[in-house]
């Protein structure tokens, strides 16, 4: 969620599209996608382990949030729903009101926006939206990198994380036609995945999020996935806990989990 007013938005949007969308497109070079063996043969055993045998398609789950920015310290309530083709949204009740957030990286160009409690939509800008929309799910994140030839993926080895021992994958996105350089393509789209070395259930995923106006300054996100339980044939963290630039942010507990419903794009409609 960002908080910036909507005209510096607008006009970073006018910038992008006038000025920098050209130079991109001017610059475009092809990312080569490079595959890790044991990075895959590591993502192949986690999805088996999160999905089970019943493919999911789309996911809603409800339950209870600890919002904490500031002096701002909040219970409330949340509703986050997926699709595996790369769509999220999220709808934060808070007693401050309602917050929002939608991201949507089916079509060629990555879309989204976030609501506050005023109801003004500001977008979210392009240089954002490079990594997995569906961070509290993280099925489909893995998923989706395995369904596409966009990503390259790296084996970084062995390592002890959050009392675990953890596989840790990075995964990067090639560059689209209306994209950053390839250098930096690469870096807006970085995501380190923590696989426990017994379960290959995710145990942390990271990545960087940037100020609208600074794509350059990265900002660290950590998702800690726990408490993870069978729906159906599947594995769902009921747990997921969202750190912003190393501070807790969001601390979720997963009541509900529905899966199938017949969620479509609609439901993912950037304003």
């Amino acid at each position: 969620m960002r908080f910036r007013s909507r005209e510096a938005c607008a006009f970073a949007i006018l910038i992008f599209f006038l000025i920098l969308a050209p130079i991109y497109a001017q610059q475009f070079v092809s990312s080569p996608v490079a595959v890790d063996p044991q990075a895959l043969a590591v993502l192949k055993q986690a999805a088996a382990a999160l999905q089970g045998a019943t493919a999911v398609t789309d996911v809603t789950l409800s339950g209870s949030a600890h919002r904490i920015a500031g002096s701002d310290d909040e219970l409330g309530t949340i509703v986050l729903k997926a699709l595996g083709t790369g769509a999220s949204r999220m709808d934060l009740n808070l007693p401050s009101g309602q917050l929002s957030e939608v991201r949507n990286v089916t079509g060629a160009i990555p879309s989204g926006t976030w609501t506050g409690p005023d109801g003004t939509i500001h977008p979210i800008l392009f240089h954002n939206l490079r990594t997995e929309p569906s961070w509290f799910f993280p099925s489909f994140g893995v998923g989706r990198t395995l369904s596409t030839s966009l990503f390259s993926l790296a084996y970084v080895g062995l390592e002890n994380r959050l009392g675990h021992s953890v596989h840790h994958v990075s995964i990067t996105q090639s560059a689209t036609s209306l994209s950053m350089t390839s250098v930096l393509n690469t870096h807006l789209s970085e995501t380190d995945y923590y696989f426990d070395e017994k379960t290959l259930l995710p145990v942390a995923l990271t990545y960087n999020t940037h100020p609208d106006d600074n794509a350059a300054v990265d900002v660290p996100v950590e998702i800690q996935f726990s408490d993870y339980r069978p729906v159906g044939t599947s594995q769902v963290p009921f747990r997921v806990q969202y750190f912003l630039n190393n501070v807790l942010f969001l601390d979720l507990q997963v009541q509900t989990v529905s899966f199938n419903t017949g969620l479509t794009a609609t439901a993912f409609a950037v304003n």
